[in-house]
């Protein structure tokens, strides 16, 4: 019944922006710390961003850092990811996921995932 669904995810020219978004239903997301990840075809899942719980801690990958923007709106339920200048590197499912550490967005150690949604880079 804790679910999360991703969203805004869809095809975009190099360069351009998505905002995507991820919902919380079934519990609050107040005291967790969401993660986003994506995964690439025939690659390994990675970890993109980090936000702990009240928002006041983001962490980024290398590879994205000052291009995405990790934020939350706990009265909403929901986190985003501004994703702007967009590369086709940046082609994958992107995934968010909760962890009751409310600090840490370890990979292997997330309570709930999402199904995911595809951002396709591309001209």
């Amino acid at each position: 019944q804790l679910q999360l669904v991703e969203s805004g995810g869809g095809l975009v020219q190099p360069g351009g922006s998505l905002r995507l978004s991820c919902a919380a239903s079934g519990f609050t997301l107040d005291y967790y710390a969401i993660g986003w990840f994506r995964q690439a075809p025939g690659k390994e899942r990675e970890g993109v961003s980090c936000i702990s719980s009240s928002g006041g801690s983001t962490n980024y990958a290398n590879s994205v850092r000052g291009r995405f923007t990790i934020s939350r709106d706990n009265a909403k339920n929901t986190v985003y990811l501004q994703m702007n200048s967009l590369k086709p590197e940046d082609t994958a499912v992107y995934y968010c996921a909760a962890s009751k550490s409310g600090y840490r967005c370890p990979p292997s150690g997330m309570d709930y995932w999402g199904k995911g949604t595809l951002v396709t880079v591309s001209s």
